[in-house]
Order: structure tokens, then C-alpha cells, then sequence
């Protein structure tokens, strides 16, 4: 574990291959990340579609650094995964929030914050700004 205390990023997917695949871009578009955890937590242990509560676990312990994890998620059952281990209150690491954003470009908002030190908060708002953006 690094001595630096950064914000962890946790992506939560029904896929396996959605959550590594924008953890890649968004890692890619930060410029490598500057030395952000990111974790990618997709599918279930069978290697189908689904949210696994033990992948979320696992995937959060991983980036944690003590300056909280940020669990962005992609549909309906994985928000509803990672509210029952926020719940049970000894799942996630302390100071785990679960960010209202769009995937990827949340994703992308929040490594490219994180990486910059930014604190917990301010990776959440730009993450959750996320939103805002327009494409036309």
C-alpha cells in the first residue's frame, strides 16, 4: 500500500469486461491515472452478467489508501449492491461513498480529479457534474 493517501475509484458493471475496459479509458484519458487506484468490479464468479457483492468488497479494499473510495456503477442491481454493503456498514472500507454519475464519463471525471489529489468530495461533485456535460 502507498504511502500517499489518494482517493480509490471502484467501477461497478454487470460486465466483467465493461468495468475493466473504462477502467482502462478512463486511467487512459487521466494521463495513466497518475497513480490512482482504480478497480474494475464486473460480473459474478461464474464469469456471467450480474453484480457480485464479494467483486465490490474486494475490488474497494484494493484501492483504498485512507482518502476514501469512490464506487461509480453502471445499472439498477449494482446500485442496489453497493447500497446493501454501504448498509451493512463493515463491508466497504471507512469513508466509501456511492457517486450518482454516468458511467464513463463519471469514470473519467473522477480519476482525472483524483489524480490530481483532490480529497474525496471534490472527486465525488466532479464525477456527479458529470451529468452536465453536452455532447451537441
Amino acid at each position: 500500500m502507498s504511502d500517499t493517501r489518494t482517493v480509490g475509484i471502484v467501477l461497478v458493471s454487470h460486465s466483467a469486461e465493461v468495468a475493466a475496459s473504462v477502467a482502462e479509458l478512463a486511467k487512459g484519458l487521466a494521463g495513466g491515472g497518475a497513480g490512482v487506484p482504480v478497480a474494475a468490479a464486473g460480473g459474478t464468479e461464474g464469469g456471467g452478467f450480474g453484480t457480485s457483492a464479494e467483486r465490490v468488497a474486494a475490488a474497494a479494499a484494493s484501492v483504498d489508501r485512507g482518502a476514501g473510495v469512490a464506487v461509480l456503477t453502471d445499472l439498477g442491481s449494482a446500485v442496489l449492491t453497493v447500497k446493501a454493503l454501504l448498509a451493512e456498514g463493515d463491508e466497504l472500507p471507512p469513508d466509501t461513498r456511492l457517486v450518482d454519475a454516468p458511467f464513463v464519463e463519471g469514470a473519467v471525471a473522477a480519476v482525472v480529479t483524483a489524480s490530481t489529489g483532490a480529497d474525496l468530495a471534490a472527486v465525488v461533485a466532479a464525477a456527479s457534474e458529470a451529468y452536465s456535460y453536452r455532447k451537441v
